[in-house]
């Protein structure tokens, strides 16, 4: 930070009476748990964050899903991503009641950032939780984002609500920080604890509180990002650089496919360069690398700039659905298969291997393109809630079938799907059967003549 933006920030804090906590009290008073925490929002991200927050600190953990909070007072995870055993010992209490929010003194928002229809930023979710939170905030409460926004959400549409509903002043009565979450669901080398956190707040006292809270259980340790904007374009960037590139090898596989090169091959020759960075070509869904693009994209052109690399790798990784579709279309025909005949097996349904989560299923809206050009579809996954797939796509999951297809698309690399030999795909085809290898990792399993792959 210049010494000029140092000097106005100090200027701006001056002019506001001291907080009603001393320099570091707040946080002592959460170590000591003469004060609570509370994490709003339980899913993927503010579960596992409240579940170690409640190995040091005494926490609230609120969500507006009622049969969600029965589950974790039974010590289940509605996500799979936490055991039981990590629930013991820990100083939590899950609730639905907002009004048991005015316990806390330090709260924590965690709740969804997605996308509209238009691919516009749905904010809905984050105002809802800050509206609530504002109902209850009091003098000396620090308040903490850390879901994705675009630079300038925290501070443009956050502060505003949490001033008009509390009437309070931020940094006169109370402050705010931004932390954003990493944590990467299905991922067991890098957990919460393990990943390094980055940290901002609206004045420097807060921060440090802010830097506290989350060094008492990060073990990685944490980053202070000099400005609450600086820490939100760094979320954002995280998953831009992995759909750039990820958009990157999605188009040159659709080179590579027209020239009939193995674009894993391809890739494993390159990679002996040693500065070569290691991406693969693959279906980029989920509710954060191919969401969290849309609201920078949204900001610049908010800012009256139009960011053509970031809108046209967007455009290419979209696009690979239809590739996808096609590819194993112009097989099929080459076969002479009647296409009012042919069946077609989908193994995984998920957004991302080894976990529960369909949001932004790029696999799913692939079984309902399959579906739109006449094929019979049959999707198998058993991580996901089968009721759920079907309330959000339509799609019926049907895990055991003796069925044989022409052609069986494994779309996503689930823990017990890894394994699979060639005869045990042949237990659901024939020798005829067409296998599309999204991941392309597994062309040694599979006759050359029946293999496909990205």
């Amino acid at each position: 930070m210049s010494t000029a933006l140092k000097t106005n920030r100090l200027q701006v804090e001056n002019q506001f009476p001291k907080l009603a906590y001393k320099k570091n009290q707040l946080f002592t008073n959460l170590l000591e748990k003469k004060e609570n925490m509370a994490v709003v929002g339980l899913g993927y991200v503010g579960l596992p964050l409240a579940v170690h927050m409640a190995s040091k600190f005494k926490v609230i953990g609120f969500d507006v899903n009622d049969g969600k909070v029965l589950q974790l007072m039974q010590h289940k995870d509605p996500c799979k991503e936490l055991p039981s055993e990590e629930f013991k010992g820990k100083d939590i209490s899950f609730t639905s009641n907002d009004e048991i929010l005015k316990e806390a003194k330090f709260y924590i928002v965690a709740v969804p950032t997605p996308i509209d229809d238009l691919k516009k930023p749905n904010l809905t979710p984050l105002k809802s939780a800050t509206a609530t939170i504002a109902k209850y905030l009091k003098k000396g409460d620090c308040v903490v984002f850390e879901s994705t926004v675009f630079p300038g959400c925290t501070e443009e549409v956050c502060v505003p609500i949490l001033e008009r509903i509390s009437r309070l002043k931020l940094n006169k009565d109370f402050t705010v920080g931004y932390s954003p979450e990493r944590i990467n669901p299905g991922d067991t080398q890098h957990t919460f604890t393990k990943i390094k956190k980055i940290v901002s707040a609206s004045t420097d006292e807060s921060l440090e509180t802010v830097a506290k809270v989350y060094e008492e259980v990060v073990t990685a340790g944490v980053h202070r990002a000099p400005a609450i904007k600086v820490a939100e374009a760094a979320k954002v960037v995280e998953n831009i650089q992995r759909d750039v590139n990820i958009g990157l090898m999605n188009e040159l596989s659709q080179i590579f496919n027209a020239l009939e090169i193995n674009t894993k091959d391809v890739l494993q020759a390159a990679g002996t360069k040693w500065n070569f960075h290691n991406y693969f070509p693959g279906l980029v869904g989920g509710h954060c690398i191919g969401v969290d693009p849309y609201y920078l994209i949204h900001k610049a052109k908010e800012m009256r700039y139009t960011p053509k690399l970031l809108e046209q790798v967007r455009e290419v990784n979209e696009s690979m659905i239809n590739h996808i579709v096609l590819q194993i279309e112009r097989k099929l025909y080459a076969k002479r298969f009647l296409k009012n005949n042919i069946s077609i097996l989908v193994k995984g349904v998920a957004f991302k291997e080894n976990v529960n989560d369909i949001r932004n299923s790029k696999t799913a809206e692939m079984c309902l393109e399959l579906q739109k050009r006449g094929y019979n579809v049959v999707v198998q996954d058993y991580m996901v809630d089968p009721k759920e797939v079907k309330k959000r796509y339509g799609l019926t999951i049907k895990n055991i079938t003796s069925e044989a297809f022409d052609a069986i698309i494994l779309a996503v690399d689930h823990e017990d799907y890894k394994h699979l030999a060639y005869y045990d795909y042949l237990k659901n085809g024939t020798k005829e059967t067409l296998i599309f290898d999204v991941k392309g990792d597994k062309k040694d399993k599979f006759p050359a003549e029946v293999y496909m792959s990205l």
